[in-house]
């Protein structure tokens, strides 16, 4: 088996999930990952540092596509893609809340960015029309 490259220095928790999608279909697939993952994850690889390994874990296991999975997933899987245990009713009913916030909160973002452009098209609009009146013919 390939070991993957050590994380680069720029941002070493995305490099580190680069490496982990390329190494393991779990990661890849965006499959329920086992509790305690990270412990085989620093089995196979002891030369990663705990704290770039748990940012990169919080970074995809935060991510819409992973908590799209979750779900409506119901079985956790191992690196090797097998089955490591159940998906809780909590743990599906905590994606499906943290999906619901994101959405909100991209709804609202998406709205309050088309009323700033309407103001400022309107502001144009105004300032065009006055322009218009007060210029000298």
């Amino acid at each position: 088996m390939n070991t993957p490259a050590t994380p680069s220095a720029a941002n070493p928790a995305r490099e580190l999930i680069k490496s982990l999608q390329t190494e393991f279909a779990v990661f890849r697939e965006c499959k329920p990952l086992a509790i305690g993952i990270d412990a085989q994850i620093m089995k196979r690889m002891p030369e990663l540092e705990k704290k770039t390994l748990r940012a990169a874990l919080r970074s995809h296991t935060n991510s819409t596509r992973y908590l799209k999975t979750m779900e409506k997933a119901t079985v956790r899987l191992d690196l090797e893609g097998n089955e490591a245990g159940q998906v809780t009713d909590e743990h599906r009913a905590r994606a499906s809340e943290l999906l619901k916030e994101r959405f909100r909160k991209q709804a609202e973002e998406r709205r309050a960015q088309q009323a700033e452009a309407e103001a400022t098209r309107k502001r144009a609009e105004k300032l065009e029309q006055l322009t218009s009146k007060f210029s000298r013919r």
